[in-house]
Parts: C-alpha cells; sequence; structure tokens
C-alpha cells in the first residue's frame, strides 16, 4: 500500500512538472499558472495520500501582504501540505541547490521564482538571499526551513540565520508554522508513504521584525516549533 501511494505522488509530481517545464522553456510561464498547479498539487497528494489533516490559526494570516514562513521540517511531505494550507496567494520555497540539478525541474523552478541555495557555497548562499529578497518585493512570501535540513528524530534542531537575515534586511514579517505527522508519513530515508496518518499545521501569528536582533527572532521562532510540535 505505501508503495501504491509513493507512486500516486510521483505522479503528481510529474503532472506538474511537465507542463510547467513546457510552458518555462517557451518562456511564458505565468505566475498564477504556477500558484494554482502548486495548490492543487498539494491539495491532490493529501488527499491521494488520506492524511487526517488538521489545520490550526490560519484564519489569523494576512493575505495581503508577503511574510517569510518558517516551518519546521520533517519529511518531503511537507512541501506539499504546506501547499494545501499555507493561505499565501503565492509561496514560493528556498530550496537546496539538489533540486535544481534533477532534469526537468531547473527551469520550471527558475522560472516560478523559486530561490536555489548551495549552503557549502557561501558566496551562492549570499547570492541567493539577494535573490530572495527581490522575489519577496514583488510581493511574494517564501518559505525557508530555518533548520536547514529534515529531522530524523522529530526534534526541533539548531536553526541557521539566513531565513532571519532576509526577513530583517526585507522588513517582512515571519510567518512560524509547525508541522506534525509528516515524518511518520514518509520518514526520512525511505520513499514509501504510509497513508492515513494524522498529520497537524498550526500556524502562528506575524512575528515583526523591526528592532528586533536575530538571536531574540531565533529564540521566538524556535520556541513555537516546540511548544506545537511533539517529538
Amino acid at each position: 500500500m505505501g508503495l501504491l501511494h509513493s507512486l500516486h505522488t510521483v505522479y503528481e509530481v510529474a503532472r506538474i512538472t511537465v507542463p510547467c517545464f513546457a510552458e518555462a522553456v517557451a518562456g511564458r510561464l505565468e505566475r498564477e499558472t504556477a500558484d494554482a498547479r502548486l495548490r492543487a498539487f498539494g491539495q491532490n497528494v493529501v488527499a491521494l495520500t488520506r492524511m487526517r489533516l488538521t489545520v490550526e490559526g490560519r484564519e489569523h494570516v494576512p493575505t495581503d501582504q508577503p511574510f517569510v514562513y518558517m516551518s519546521n521540517h520533517q519529511s518531503h511531505l511537507d512541501i506539499p501540505v504546506l501547499y494545501a494550507t499555507v493561505p499565501a496567494p503565492t509561496l514560493r520555497m528556498v530550496a537546496k541547490a539538489e533540486l535544481f540539478k534533477i532534469p526537468m525541474w531547473r527551469r520550471p523552478l527558475t522560472a516560478a521564482d523559486f530561490v536555489e541555495v548551495d549552503r557549502s557555497d557561501r558566496a551562492q548562499a549570499l547570492a541567493s538571499m539577494r535573490r530572495a529578497e527581490d522575489v519577496i518585493r514583488q510581493g511574494v512570501s517564501i518559505w525557508i526551513a530555518p533548520e536547514g535540513t529534515r529531522s530524523k528524530t522529530g526534534e526541533i534542531g539548531e536553526l541557521k540565520k539566513g531565513g532571519f537575515h532576509l526577513a530583517i534586511d526585507t522588513g517582512t514579517p515571519i510567518l512560524p508554522v509547525s508541522i506534525q505527522g509528516t515524518r511518520a508519513a514518509l520518514p526520512s530515508g525511505s520513499i514509501f508513504i504510509q497513508p492515513d496518518c494524522p498529520v497537524r499545521v498550526v500556524f502562528g501569528r506575524p512575528i515583526p521584525v523591526a528592532d528586533r536582533s536575530i538571536d531574540d527572532l531565533m529564540d521566538e521562532v524556535a520556541a513555537f516549533f516546540r511548544a506545537n510540535t511533539a517529538a
């Protein structure tokens, strides 16, 4: 059963990749088109894996301004779950460079304003943050996982500073999001999705960044993750 649900998810990835690739190559991939496909992708994966999804706090999130969304990172399934639940009309990711090396992904990811980051290359990582700043100034919300990688235990790892610099440099409020349950649905290192898993998403209230230090912001976001995510 796990294999079947994994294949369904692969199909959903292909269904969004193929038309986005073709339109990106032709230079006509529209932001609104990418938005609609990403939302449908998230909703379809949630439905096909029969996630028992609960969402809290979304009603408190304004949709008329961009945010730097920050979530803990438990599983590859965090991505479709966020696209199924985040109320932002346009959401893009700061994504690791490996995703941009997958055939047929670089063109559409770049054309759709996803931001590539190579954490092993400091100069490239800084350039990525400048790119993310440009995207935010166009009114696009950015999602980043400040832990930098998936948690293998469910415990919150040490947060990296890059996303906090991005929020402060652009004056963009941080919107913390906790995700619980995706690690059970698709553990790190596994390719088999377990259906019917309970998944809980909690949206916090926006955190203004004006006159705040990075250390204070990191402490507040980490405290939110720990308060809303059980290991």
